[in-house]
């Protein structure tokens, strides 16, 4: 303010561009897990913009804009993003499939309204129901994962009431991302489905491998993943189909009848140390928890940079294995081993 012969007068000194903060009025901070495209719901919901309308303001015309968003990490959008959150750029990577070396076994962007066939995204009811802030897990994403390790039940693609795949990116209404955008119902109480211990099991080792070798860089010079996309096929229960085209149903069906058989088809390979890793994870009993804490550090490691990376880093598997046999050998010096992998 200042002061003249005419009497106070006011000038402003500053752009209000220049003052103001560039972040929206509300950040929410994504959940451990969390897919990039539930995180993106959740974001314009916070700020009071329907799913729609908010692909719209980070430039995308209608249609699967939050699921290809996941797949493709377009950089306009991407910028958008973290300029007005503060989310670092790397964080907003980690929750993405860019680049993913499970991309083969990723459920497709697509439904064709048949029963049996594949949906883009799966949800456990009870996660949905415990969050504090409901959202979806990029692990739902994958085909290979029928069951959740939690709650001990089968996954769901679909809303129980209607049959809709899940669809929020094409929520018109300003409503939570856990309710059906065809019928409203509330997914967190739809029911859940029974597995068997034998079918969970499964499920757990051919992620746990999965997640490693797609850590290690070997997924993609063995041909473990040519085998579960044929796993349909391997026992006759849905011949020349890809394990990716099935509902999660179908798929729940195919893994009771491979839970029968022994798991050699997944112990097989041209590698003898990937196979010795395999056979490994399968009989794991008392060490599971160390093979957890591995995956978690040397992931927490590769996604603190991979943004700034040109191409994917990869750990030595060879050297896994060497650590694990110190360990097995003196179990005294576990604690002191696993403490140091999680950085």
């Amino acid at each position: 303010m200042t002061t003249s012969e005419r009497g106070p007068a006011i000038a402003i000194r500053e752009r209000y561009h220049e003052v103001v903060s560039e972040q929206w009025p509300v950040v929410v901070r994504p959940q451990p897990g969390e897919l990039l495209s539930s995180w993106a719901h959740r974001l314009g919901f916070a700020n009071g913009i329907a799913p729609r309308s908010f692909g719209r303001v980070l430039g995308f015309s209608t249609g699967m804009w939050s699921a290809s968003l996941d797949m493709n990490f377009q950089t306009d959008a991407i910028n958008i993003l973290t300029t007005h959150t503060g989310i670092p750029l790397s964080r907003l990577f980690a929750m993405s499939l860019k680049g993913s070396p499970l991309k083969r076994l990723l459920l497709p962007l697509r439904d064709d309204g048949r029963r049996l066939s594949s949906t883009w995204l799966q949800f456990c009811p009870q996660c949905l129901a415990e969050d504090a802030q409901p959202h979806f897990r990029r692990q739902w994403r994958l085909a290979t994962r029928i069951s959740c390790p939690h709650h001990r039940c089968g996954l769901r693609d679909r809303c129980p009431s209607c049959r809709s795949r899940i669809a929020v990116f094409s929520q018109l209404e300003l409503v939570p991302q856990h309710f059906c955008a065809a019928c409203g119902f509330d997914l967190r109480r739809a029911s859940t489905s029974f597995v068997s211990p034998a079918i969970r099991s499964l499920d757990t080792c051919i992620h746990d491998i999965c997640r490693l070798e797609a850590i290690t860089g070997s997924l993609l010079t063995n041909s473990l993943v040519r085998r579960l996309l044929a796993i349909p096929d391997f026992y006759g229960q849905y011949p020349t189909v890809s394990l990716v085209s099935l509902s999660t149903l179908a798929r729940i069906r195919c893994f009771e009848r491979l839970a029968m058989h022994p798991k050699e088809w997944l112990i097989d390979d041209d590698d003898a140390v990937v196979a010795l890793w395999r056979r490994s994870i399968l009989s794991a009993d008392g060490h599971a928890s160390l093979i957890e804490r591995l995956a978690t550090g040397l992931e927490y490691r590769i996604q603190r940079h991979a943004p700034k990376a040109h191409r994917e880093r990869t750990a030595d598997l060879r050297g896994l294995l060497e650590a694990y046999r110190r360990v097995k050998q003196n179990p005294h010096r576990r604690k002191r081993d696993t403490a140091a992998v999680e950085v």
